[in-house]
């Protein structure tokens, strides 16, 4: 993968096949520490500590259509060659978490991404599932709760009807040139 949101679009895709109704994705980062963390959080069924201890390995995989699973490895290896760390906590029927940590300057580090795009795609593309989003630079941050904007909308419109895309595309998009700005 070449940029970073793959890679979160990916983990967050494992979480949906794993039947998880809320995904909670954070991204922080401090320009003034060179680091930067991305986590994703479920509630989807978890892994037992067996599959735990195996997940990293591209030769494990839950998948019956192919006998390689490279989601995980690849973030990892992006995570460990840029300077920084990886981490997988899960317990069965409670939920995974997967935290890659970053050296922001560290000449290896791919680049961020379409963190927006993949926001819009998990939340219009998966309207029955909750996500939380939230950036933070240390001094700035946003959220994106789909919970608060179903509250606001009402059972009637679907996070998917194209008049509500429109507004999440522009307002993600806002934000993250608010906190972000093209620094990562």
């Amino acid at each position: 993968m070449r940029e970073l949101a793959l890679n979160i679009l990916d983990i967050a895709e494992n979480s949906l096949a794993a039947g998880a109704k809320l995904i909670e994705i954070t991204l922080l980062f401090s320009q003034s520490k060179d680091s930067m963390r991305i986590s994703i959080r479920d509630d989807g069924c978890g892994m037992d500590e067996e599959t735990l201890q195996k997940v990293t390995d591209p030769f494990t995989t839950s998948r019956t259509t192919r006998k390689v699973g490279m989601g995980l490895p690849l973030f990892k290896y992006s995570a460990e060659s840029a300077g920084g760390s990886f981490s997988v906590a899960s317990r069965k029927g409670e939920g995974t978490e997967v935290c890659a940590d970053y050296r922001i300057s560290h000449i290896d580090r791919m680049p961020l991404g379409d963190f927006g795009g993949v926001a819009l795609q998990l939340v219009t593309m998966n309207p029955r599932v909750d996500f939380r989003f939230f950036v933070s630079d240390g001094e700035r941050g946003g959220v994106l709760d789909t919970r608060e904007v179903r509250e606001v909308l009402g059972e009637e419109i679907p996070l998917d009807a194209p008049e509500v895309r429109a507004f999440l595309k522009e307002y993600i998009q806002e934000n993250l040139v608010d906190i972000i700005g093209g620094r990562l």
